[in-house]
């Protein structure tokens, strides 16, 4: 699988959501953590943090089973959607990783991938990861969020 630009526009983040990825990252440092995206219409409204089950948190993650389950009963009683999920490089880039890569369900959720203070979004389609462009609101003006060409350039290398 290969990561390249191609989805825009369309995904929302709210600055409490994007503040709570950030933050999530530095708590769990240096293991990984994870959580699930939450939402509505293609706007991710909270970063929801769930324990990484996995055997060696400071290389993978593992979701919590449980919080997916809660999640999911949430949402039919009404609640957010779940929009995907997130988790964090502590010693690296926010790219999806080769582990990510083959871990990945291609059922076209978002990743959020965090490393430090940067995070990047992913759409996890059948063929491969897609760079997603997005916007941060909820502030006194909206952010873009979009790879510079040269950046692109790079994860495409780094995914081949």
């Amino acid at each position: 699988m290969r990561a390249r630009l191609t989805r825009s526009g369309d995904l929302w983040v709210a600055s409490k959501a994007h503040r709570q990825l950030l933050e999530a990252a530095q708590a769990a440092h240096p293991h990984e953590c994870c959580g699930l995206l939450l939402g509505r219409f293609g706007r991710i409204e909270t970063a929801r943090p769930a324990r990484n089950v996995h055997s060696q948190p400071a290389t993978h993650f593992e979701i919590d089973p449980q919080a997916l389950i809660d999640a999911h009963r949430a949402a039919r009683q009404g609640g957010p959607s779940l929009i995907g999920y997130y988790h964090s490089h502590p010693g690296g880039e926010p790219y999806p990783s080769r582990t990510d890569q083959e871990q990945s369900a291609g059922d076209g959720s978002i990743w959020a991938i965090i490393a430090g203070t940067r995070v990047m979004f992913w759409e996890d389609a059948p063929d491969r990861f897609y760079a997603h462009t997005w916007k941060i609101v909820g502030q006194r003006r909206s952010e873009g969020a979009r790879p510079s060409k040269s950046e692109l350039a790079r994860i495409h290398r780094r995914q081949e």
